[in-house]
């Protein structure tokens, strides 16, 4: 086999910031209130949708709730409803825009099933395609993202 490389230079700082006690970003990105650069595609009243600054798969986006909350049987059945009415727009949002095969959606909740912000709950929203790149991640810890945040910012933030 030969020895090829992509480059994926974004991932050093995912892999810097991992190790550190930073912030909640879904507390501190909507308290910002630049949408276009935090890549707030939609605020609902009591959720909002962002773009996932390390994507698995172009237009992943992640709906979480406005408060602190890290379980999501803690959530009231307001927020827990609007939760759900935001994903499953969402999914219709992409399938508009991107036309994908397929979604995973779903939560990490707690470090131990792979939260990456575990103090606060939020729904991961991820198009697939037959020919995405799901196996980099396995063979590379690598992922190829064919467009930029800015780019599928543009094409999602106005079709809430």
């Amino acid at each position: 086999m030969a020895n090829h490389r992509i480059w994926a230079p974004w991932r050093l700082a995912y892999v810097k910031d991992a190790s550190k006690d930073t912030e909640c970003i879904f507390c501190g990105k909507p308290a910002e209130e630049n949408d276009e650069e935090t890549f707030i595609v939609h605020r609902g009243e009591r959720c909002f949708v962002i773009l996932n600054t390390f994507p698995y798969t172009n237009g992943h986006l992640m709906v979480a709730p406005f408060e602190h909350i890290a379980k999501l049987q803690d959530l009231d059945e307001d927020t827990v409803a609007e939760l759900m009415a935001l994903s499953t727009r969402a999914m219709a949002v992409l399938d508009e825009t991107y036309g994908p095969e397929g979604f995973n959606v779903g939560f990490n909740q707690g470090r131990i099933a792979g939260a990456g912000f575990d103090s606060h709950i939020h729904m991961h929203v991820v198009p697939r395609w037959a020919g995405d790149t799901n196996y980099m991640p396995v063979l590379a810890d690598t992922r190829v993202m064919p467009q930029t945040l800015e780019q599928s910012y543009e094409a999602l933030g106005g079709k809430f």
